[in-house]
This record gives structure tokens, sequence and C-alpha cells, in this order.
């Protein structure tokens, strides 16, 4: 690891900065795991888009829908890719606590970054947040490695902001995805900027987060590889203008990349987000690729739809 236990607060705030993407992972024709192609897909993320982080075997991922061994592999693959450059963040999420650690050591053991870790579907429990106050404490206590928390309605709940920044306060939680209202997450800002770094996927909201939150850290979804093109920068410029105190120059750039936001948004069908996502890859020269069960295939005419907003939204293809 880059630094120790007690440091990882002070690390991932001076190095846990800018756009962070969450990978799609890219499957051949027979379902395994396209090596040389997420290679690819990530070297292009890093050094043509400027991404700063990825975020690996998350639910874009479809981790899933992967064996143990296989988000390893993912793991390993991408600690690999970004030997030269670029940094990780490792979902380790899962029910099953003894998969989160061995998952999370592994990643630890490997020279991941960070790790991130789900907050749990809790059946039957009422008294939600001492057992996410133990459920975290837990994991704290069994790594080193700097951990993100991260609450989504998927859990079948919200964490308040008051009990994630009390979390925050074990040595190794380093940030949180909090996928919430724009009110709670502006709330656990307030309450807990000083601890974890606060962030969200949503790709609409990045840049009034960094004019008024003061934010650092997009944490993550697939945008910044799906709006972008080695020759089109435009998430990477309007983040570097809002960065640099040039709010009218960001939100200029930021509102130019609308039509492209609606091209990929209106064309996704409600059940078939990664089909969707990695099909809009390919146009782009990424490598895509089918999903896995239980996520469905686009069929030709979603295809055709998805390919004919791409080619007029102003977005160049071949960007790989």
């Amino acid at each position: 690891m880059k630094y120790r236990k007690n440091e990882a607060k002070d690390y991932a705030r001076e190095n846990m900065r800018g756009i962070w993407a969450a990978a799609l992972t890219p499957f051949s024709d027979d379902l395994r795991i396209n090596e040389a192609g997420f290679r690819a897909n990530i070297r292009h993320w890093v050094d043509d888009l400027g991404i700063e982080g990825l975020f690996i075997a998350g639910k874009q991922g479809e981790f899933f829908s992967m064996s143990v061994a296989e988000r390893k592999q993912a793991f390993e693959i991408a600690v690999a890719a970004t030997e030269a450059a670029g940094a990780t963040i490792m979902s380790c999420s899962d029910q099953n606590m003894d998969v989160v650690l061995e998952l999370a050591r592994h990643a630890q053991n490997i020279g991941a970054d960070y790790i991130v870790v789900h907050a749990p579907v809790l059946h039957f429990v009422t008294d939600r947040d001492e057992t996410l106050r133990q459920y975290y404490r837990h994991i704290s206590e069994q790594v080193d490695i700097g951990i993100a928390m991260w609450s989504h309605p998927d859990s079948g709940y919200l964490m308040s902001p008051e009990l994630c920044a009390e979390i925050a306060e074990l040595p190794n939680i380093v940030a949180i995805k909090y996928s919430v209202p724009r009110e709670m997450y502006a709330r656990l800002t307030e309450l807990a900027s000083d601890k974890p770094l606060v962030s969200t996927a949503s790709e609409e909201e990045w840049l009034d987060n960094i004019l008024e939150l003061g934010w650092q850290l997009y944490l993550c979804s697939s945008p910044p590889y799906l709006l972008q093109t080695a020759a089109d920068r435009r998430m990477h410029d309007y983040t570097q203008a809002a960065f640099a105190g040039d709010a009218e120059g960001a939100r200029a750039i930021w509102q130019s990349l609308e039509p492209v936001r609606q091209a990929l948004k209106t064309t996704r069908p409600a059940g078939k987000p990664q089909a969707q996502q990695k099909f809009w890859q390919e146009l782009l020269g990424q490598a895509g690729g089918p999903v896995r069960r239980p996520m469905l295939q686009l069929n030709d005419a979603e295809k055709a739809a998805t390919k004919a907003a791409f080619e007029s939204c102003g977005l160049g293809g071949n960007g790989a």
C-alpha cells in the first residue's frame, strides 16, 4: 500500500481528486472477461480522456453475475493497467461478509488504491443504524486499505447524513458514494467535509457540486467515458475550469454537452442499462460486448435508435 492505515484519510484527500469512472466490464461473445479489451479501455480512459481513477467491478460492471475469482481477475487487470498512471477503487460489495473481506484483502495485497463497500440489504432489521455501525467497523478493523462507503436505494434504505458522519470517524473510511437526494449529500458535506470525501454519481449535478459544495471528487458512473472522446473531452474540460474558478466558462462547456446527455439517456431502455451503455462504448470504438444474465441484451430496434441518437448528438466516434 501507498499509505498506512492511520494516513488513509490524509492520503485520499491529497490524491483522490477529479473524475473517477465506474467501469463496465467488457465480455467476449463466450461471456468471459475480455482482458485485452478491458486493458485497452482502461488505457484509453486514463491516457486519452484524463480520467483520474476507476471504480472496478461495481454494479455497472455486473459484479453480481461474476464469480469471486472473476472479480479478483478484474481487480488484477485494472491494477496492472494503471501501473503507469491512474488509480483504482475496487468494489468489494457483497451480502456475505467473508466475500467482502476476501476481496478487500485481495485488493489491498495487489496494490489497489482503495475499496468501496455498498451498504448491505438488511432483511427484517429495524435498528439499521447500529447494524451499519458495526458492519463498517468490522471491515475497518480487518483491513488497512482506505474504504469508501456506498449508500444507494438498492439497499432498501438510505443511510442518514448523521450516521455517515459518525461512521466516517473510523480511521480508514475515506469517502462515500452517496446516491441520495441533493439535500442529503449537501447535509453530509456540511457535517463531515473534513472526514470523508463526499460524492455522488450524477454527472449532471457534478458541476454544481464543485462550485457550490466545494467537492473535489466525482465518484462515479459511466459518463466520463461515454460523453467524451480523445478529441472531445468536455467533461474533463468543464471540471478543470471549475476547479480553476472559471464558473462561467465551466458552465458553458457543461451546457454544450446537453445533446450528448439526452441522446444517451433517452435511448436507454429502462431494463437494459449496461447493454445500452456497452453498445454506446462500441460506437465510440471501445470494447463493450454482451451482458450476462440476468441482464438483457439490446434488440435490433434498440440498437438502431441508440446509433441514430449517437450519430446526431455531436460526439465523434472511434474515440478509442
